[in-house]
């Protein structure tokens, strides 16, 4: 295995949350997502699969070359860096038992399974505790395990929906919108990863574990949906879907195209939005009152307003503006495409792409860690593992199964 890395922080890093051992057992994001986290900060992560399919997410997309392939996945490969892989199914009577050693050496268990399973299987926290008092046990589910939708199934639709964010996103007078692809799910990762290092503080105060129930539709509500549920509690007021401008401050604040993509403006301070009509140079609006009441504009007549200054940037390249805004100290940046976004000075500088040779794929670059740490680093040690590559290690090395049982439990479909 081949690791690039640029700055200071090695790849062989410890991390913060050395000699914390999770047991993960979770498919798609949420759960995946977290124990990528609480990874590359340094945790031994263990991630179980079901043998002979695995994790769902193997059968996402994105490919190389558009070729699925269950080892290729650009979801599974970038969402389980960091980790260790077995296959295993607790649902048989063998199968649980190792499942039981395993969590008897763990610092967490996490898991985003159907609520079905976890009952069927013993899994729920009050029944972990007897056995394994100091274990932290993070659920991610979502709607959390407890309330009356406890037992329902839901997708990022679904946490979008019920969170209110949707209603607030969009354009007006059209249908509300969803985040893109698996938002929700992702935030809900990082939530649960952050929620289980605070219970491992707490157990390192008081010696016992306790559980960490996250509700994805919770986590999207409490992050983003922001400006319209306090509106609507402290005044009455129901929110509305603002499109390309942000629902609150003063004209300009959009998104408008340009002459080779979009821009994003903003000029909330008064001296700034003088500087940007001295940019535009003189225009025969500034001189109607209509254009003076720079909330008006915003709220009240925004297209009509934008229609005003979009020419100048038609006129313009993305540098172009993001150079005079910043000449004229005007807040502004451009749009980014994710090829520009690859190539950003500011991102690079920080090392926050990382590349990785797998065996049977190619060199992947993957989004690093958004923070920095002066003495701990945030690792990134190993790609995703292979189906039940780490077997061996685990079940023999680690549980001390004989090499001929590990075979019969291979021939049995249990691992």
């Amino acid at each position: 295995m081949v690791i690039e890395e640029n700055g200071s922080q090695p790849a062989t890093s410890r991390g913060p949350l050395e000699g914390i051992r999770v047991i993960e057992w979770g498919s798609l994001v949420s759960a995946p997502f977290c124990g990528k986290v609480l990874g590359e900060l340094g945790a031994d992560v263990i991630k179980i699969e079901a043998p002979g399919t695995g994790d769902e997410a193997r059968q996402r997309g994105p490919f190389p070359d558009n070729t699925p392939h269950p080892e290729r996945s650009g979801l599974y490969l970038f969402a389980n860096l960091n980790k260790r892989g077995i296959s295993l199914d607790p649902h048989t009577g063998e199968g649980h038992r190792l499942l039981q050693e395993l969590l008897s050496t763990a610092d967490v268990f996490l898991e985003n399974l159907p609520l079905d399973t976890v009952e069927d299987l013993g899994l729920e926290y009050h029944t972990l505790a007897q056995d394994y008092p100091g274990l932290v046990a993070t659920s991610i589910s979502p709607y959390g395990r407890t309330g009356p939708y406890r037992a329902y199934k839901g997708t990022d639709l679904t946490a979008n929906a019920m969170s209110g964010l949707s209603f607030g996103t969009g354009h007006p007078h059209r249908e509300p919108l969803t985040t893109p692809l698996h938002q929700a799910s992702y935030l809900a990762g990082v939530g649960a990863a952050f929620a289980t290092v605070v219970a491992l503080l707490s157990r390192d105060l008081g010696g016992r574990g306790q559980s960490v129930d996250v509700a994805e539709a919770q986590v999207i509500g409490t992050l983003l949906t922001g400006y319209h549920l306090p509106t609507y509690i402290y005044r009455g007021v129901a929110g509305f879907r603002s499109g390309n401008r942000m629902r609150l401050g003063l004209f300009p604040n959009c998104v408008l195209p340009c002459k080779d993509g979009y821009i994003c403006i903003d000029a909330p301070q008064m001296e700034q939005y003088r500087r940007f009509l001295d940019l535009l140079g003189e225009q025969e609006w500034m001189e109607d009152p209509r254009y003076r009441d720079r909330r008006a504009m915003s709220d009240q007549y925004p297209e009509e307003a934008e229609s005003l200054i979009a020419p100048w940037f038609m006129q313009h390249t993305k540098q172009e503006v993001l150079d005079a805004c910043l000449q004229n100290r005007i807040p502004c940046v451009p749009v980014r495409t994710f090829d520009e976004t690859l190539r950003d000075p500011q991102l690079n500088s920080r090392d926050y792409f990382r590349s990785l040779d797998r065996p049977d794929t190619m060199r992947l670059t993957y989004p690093g860690a958004p923070y920095r740490f002066s003495r701990t680093g945030a690792r990134l040690v190993r790609p995703a593992p292979t189906l039940g590559q780490h077997n061996r290690e685990v079940f023999c090395d680690e549980l001390g199964l004989s090499a001929d049982a590990l075979l019969n439990l291979e021939q049995a479909g249990i691992v």
